[in-house]
């Protein structure tokens, strides 16, 4: 549809119909080669986000050049109808162009209706038709569709979808675009646009000819401290929306704002006249207000008191629609089969909490239980990836109480319903949430953990390693220690070294089975150190360099074990005995493992169910401390006959 050398935008593009990677790496260039008021993606934002923030950013770059760019209307307008176009092919699983074929993937697993997509391009069509605005009203009607999207597109992408969010979204979005109509008053006007409301400049004495013919007076001055006054209130109307994301992302958030308020302090600054000249924002303002940002955000939650469990966490827009209390209870029944069917180790220890405790664990466990279904059933990636973005919409609507839209025109049937279990767990984990005043991020981040296993099979550091492993089961961590009752801070960071301790564990034991499934989670920056080669685990027994590796991954599961168990006595005293289990258990597997000479390349290695009930004893009618909450160690002790003789699977 474009003619040969008609947008600069396009001297980069691969092909259409490039592959996935080659799209993926265009949209990167683009985002991160392009100017703008400040970086599309900050070293802060989670690595995990950066290519989908590529992604979006591209489409609403090109639409943007498709409208802006190309001085005929009318061909603009064909543009951004062959730009729909291609929008309509996406979402039929269709992308050629290959800012659309990166998308797709984003589309698909951030679960994102295509509304604002299209609503973005309602506005670019306006520019081509629509040159004055008679009023303020006006004004904010064309940001609803220039601007607002935008701020949903990132909501979505960082996992939000409730409308209080969206609505704090839109106020700063709407600020942001009035600060850049300010800002470029004297390139729109080249351009033939006047974004400024006429009946604002009217008040001010100032004609539509006086801005046409760019003169500044005391009028202008006046007219520019109304629009910018205005525009600083709707600023300070979504600043609270940094407060009410994940702490990686509030900065980037809070640094969206105090850029746009940085554009405003920049016209003051240089007197007011945005008619002739354009105010920019210098790297050394730039940096500044990260500095100043990220001090602001260390001072307040260094400032923060210790006893953080009575401090209320934000988990949704408001809560859903409220349950019966019959309801719940069979939610909560429902819940408490899928726990007992699964015969998990977790399992024995909800018998030792009370049983408000032992109903929530039961809900966290069920809901922990339906994602790793979705992601470990079927080979449908695609289904997989859908399925998981289905799971977070009904998380959202199920706290918020809202209907949530996905084809981008109108309400579908609920995701809920498309998901098995997910109607009878739901009321229980909502009640859980509230009753423990437990952030949903936590959830949210095990949705990341579960859409990682689907496309990540190598891990090149630890650190790269621990991030999933906070995912998969820091968050596990996280939330039992909500139920376990807390006063003490320091309590959530030793719930995750304890989470990443059993994590690492289970991989441990799991290696070789885990290759089968064409993963292998051991750091290849370890394997390499004992030269591990990937076919070493698909081999019937460990080599000596395997299980130097794996010994030296116990040690680290040890380390955090160690580390991890000061948080017994920060819980309530009635979990305990829940928690003292857990850890003890294991432990005692990771301890076996070791006696074993780490001989995971047979049947699996499992604790007795003898062993277990001895546990069990110990945790209910013992007494729980740091000292005797690991099993120990003795590295020395070999199973009699050696790991040569162990019996081996299949």
């Amino acid at each position: 549809m474009l003619l040969p050398g008609e947008l600069d935008i396009t001297r980069h593009a691969p092909k259409a119909g490039c592959s996935p990677a080659a799209a993926q790496e265009y949209t990167h260039w683009l985002a991160t080669h392009h100017y703008e008021n400040f970086n599309v993606v900050s070293w802060l934002l989670p690595k995990a986000l950066h290519q989908h923030f590529y992604n979006v950013y591209a489409y609403c770059r090109w639409a943007d050049d498709l409208g802006d760019e190309v001085r005929d209307p009318l061909r603009a307008l064909q543009l951004l109808d062959w730009w729909e176009r291609e929008l309509d092919l996406c979402y039929e699983g269709k992308p050629s162009h290959p800012v659309f074929i990166a998308l797709r993937h984003t589309i698909v697993a951030k679960y994102i209706p295509k509304q604002p997509f299209g609503d973005l391009l309602k506005a670019f069509r306006r520019d081509q038709t629509t040159k004055r605005y008679p009023d303020w009203d006006a004004v904010l009607g064309y940001c609803l569709y220039s601007a607002n999207p935008v701020g949903q597109l990132v909501l979505y992408l960082c996992g939000y979808r409730d409308e209080q969010r969206q609505r704090l979204s839109d106020a700063t979005c709407t600020a942001l675009q009035l600060a850049n109509f300010w800002q470029d008053v004297s390139r729109d006007l080249d351009k033939g646009r006047i974004y400024i409301p006429l009946d604002a400049a009217a008040a001010q004495g100032l004609t539509e000819n006086d801005i046409v013919e760019r003169r500044f007076d005391d009028r202008y001055i006046r007219l520019m401290k109304d629009l910018i006054a205005r525009t600083r209130v709707l600023f300070t109307d979504g600043l609270p929306l940094a407060k009410m994301v994940d702490s990686r992302l509030s900065v980037d958030l809070e640094m969206f704002s105090r850029g746009g308020i940085a554009v405003l302090d920049a016209i003051e600054a240089m007197g007011y006249d945005t008619l002739h000249t354009r105010p920019a924002i210098s790297k050394l303002k730039q940096a500044h207000l990260l500095g100043s940002t990220l001090v602001k955000r260390l001072v307040a939650r260094d400032s923060k008191p210790a006893a953080v469990s009575s401090m209320p966490e934000i988990v949704g827009a408001e809560h859903g629609a409220p349950h019966s209390a019959r309801a719940i209870a069979d939610s909560y029944e429902y819940c408490h089969h899928i726990a007992r069917a699964a015969h998990s180790n977790f399992y024995y220890a909800f018998y030792l909490l009370p049983k408000s405790k032992r109903d929530a664990l039961a809900a966290l466990y069920a809901f922990m239980r339906l994602i790793d279904d979705v992601s470990d059933e079927g080979q449908d990636l695609t289904a997989k990836q859908r399925g998981l973005a289905r799971w977070r919409a009904a998380l959202d609507q199920a706290i918020t109480g809202r209907e949530q839209v996905f084809d981008g025109n109108a309400a579908v049937v609920s995701p809920a319903a498309t998901l098995p279990g997910a109607e009878e767990i739901l009321p229980a984990l909502v009640d859980t949430i509230e009753r423990y005043n437990m952030p949903a991020r936590y959830l949210h981040d095990l949705i990341s953990g579960a859409e990682m296993d689907l496309t990540v099979r190598r891990y090149p550091t630890f650190e790269r390693l621990r991030e999933y492993c906070y995912r998969v089961a820091g968050t596990v961590g996280l939330t039992c220690t909500h139920v376990f009752g807390f006063k003490d801070a320091r309590a959530l960071d030793l719930a995750e070294k304890l989470g990443l301790a059993f994590q690492l564990t289970n991989i441990i034991r799991d290696a070789h089975e885990d290759h089968k499934l064409g993963r292998i989670y051991l750091p290849e920056e370890d394997l390499a150190r004992y030269g591990v080669s990937p076919e070493d685990f698909a081999r019937g027994e460990a080599t000596l360099g395997m299980r130097e590796l794996l010994r030296f991954e116990a040690d680290r599961a040890w380390q955090l074990y160690e580390e991890g168990v000061g948080l017994l006595g920060l819980i309530d005293e009635d979990s305990r005995g829940a928690l003292w289990l857990l850890a003890h258990t294991y432990s005692a597997l990771l301890g076996r493992i070791e006696v074993l000479d780490f001989a995971v390349f047979g049947e699996k290695i499992r604790l007795s169910k003898a062993e277990r009930m001895v546990f069990m004893g110990k945790a209910r009618f013992g007494h729980h401390t740091e000292e005797n909450i690991l099993e120990k160690r003795d590295r020395d002790r070999r199973r009699a006959g050696g790991t040569g003789s162990r019996r081996r699977a299949g």
